[in-house]
């Protein structure tokens, strides 16, 4: 691969080309990496983002957008729009074609991947994203009681509260406790039953129940923590929360989940909301992976050679775009 760091729009990224020649514009992955919006750089990623490049023949850019909680929600997701959208302007100064542009990421990299997705769905000004790959996202904030949650709360590199503690540094600059927002004290009544339809365990289809779910008793409502994290519950932090009007926008979606993480029903919610909504999914389950597999993806002498077999799923689908 060609590699160079450069500017778009006062963000800096790394671009990654195929060294192979060709006579067409190539297509390409902008991927926005994991890390909660506070940790996460391109050492980390660099062997993922070299290897999707290689395998797929794509450009790939790596956003380095800025960290919290120097830094805080909204900052890193607006980056990755500056970046994006610096790229769909300019795609052919950098060997893209404007009509090929996907937008991915892991974890929360995979929920800025959607939010910006959500932001570009209606510009009319710029060219269509063509698909947006999403590796095991977080994408919403409502219900921390999921069966997936309760499964692999005490999962090491997916401790639930581990994550809620940092996403919430990520949300407000500063340290605040958990194990309200955890019961859900933050949302409000009517909130709660707005986004049932779209968050709730009835959803979760009943094989991935079986290693056991306990419906929650949720805290009484908390204007407090209402206060201190109702930002949680905006669109760009919680994708999932997004109105279908915009959700009818997206464009072909690739949704990766693992068994073994917290995550795994923010994904399968997302996967039917999409798809009730005429967005065409493709869909891979990894039945015995993890929280952050793809960093073991290609990484020197701990790479492995399973979880190259599973991102050829990601491969397949950008090689049909």
């Amino acid at each position: 691969m060609i590699i160079k760091d450069l500017v778009f729009d006062e963000v800096p990224v790394r671009v990654y080309w195929p060294r192979t020649p060709t006579i067409n514009k190539r297509r390409a992955m902008v991927f926005l990496h994991g890390g909660v919006g506070l940790f996460g750089d391109i050492s980390k990623f660099d062997p993922f983002c070299n290897y999707i490049g290689r395998k797929s023949d794509s450009v790939v850019v790596f956003v380095r957008f800025r960290l919290a909680p120097e830094h805080p929600y909204p900052v890193p997701v607006l980056d990755c729009c500056t970046a994006t959208i610096h790229l769909l302007k300019n795609a052919e100064r950098y060997g893209v074609d404007p009509n090929r542009i996907i937008i991915g990421g892991d974890s929360s990299g995979g929920t800025f991947a959607a939010a910006v997705c959500h932001e570009l769905a209606t510009r009319k000004d710029l060219p269509r994203v063509r698909a947006q790959v999403l590796l095991y996202p977080f994408l919403q904030a409502v219900d921390f009681h999921l069966p997936s949650y309760q499964q692999n709360s005490s999962i090491p590199l997916s401790y639930k509260k581990r994550f809620l503690r940092f996403g919430l540094l990520y949300l407000t600059g500063r340290n605040v406790k958990v194990d309200e927002v955890i019961r859900g004290a933050h949302v409000p009544e009517e909130l709660r039953v707005k986004y049932r339809k779209w968050v709730s365990a009835d959803i979760i289809p009943e094989e991935f129940k079986d290693r056991g779910y306990v419906p929650p008793v949720l805290a009484p409502f908390s204007k407090e923590f209402y206060e201190k994290g109702k930002q949680a519950l905006e669109p760009m932090f919680s994708p999932l929360l997004v109105e279908d009007t915009v959700i009818r926008q997206l464009p072909d979606t690739f949704i990766l989940t693992c068994e073994y993480d917290i995550f795994r029903d923010d994904g399968l919610l997302y996967k039917k909301r999409l798809e009730d909504n005429g967005v065409p999914v493709t869909w891979h389950h990894v039945k015995d992976g993890f929280h952050g597999i793809s960093m073991l993806v290609d990484f020197g002498p701990f790479k492995f050679p399973s979880e190259q077999i599973r991102f050829q799923h990601v491969i397949r689908f950008l090689e049909c775009l």
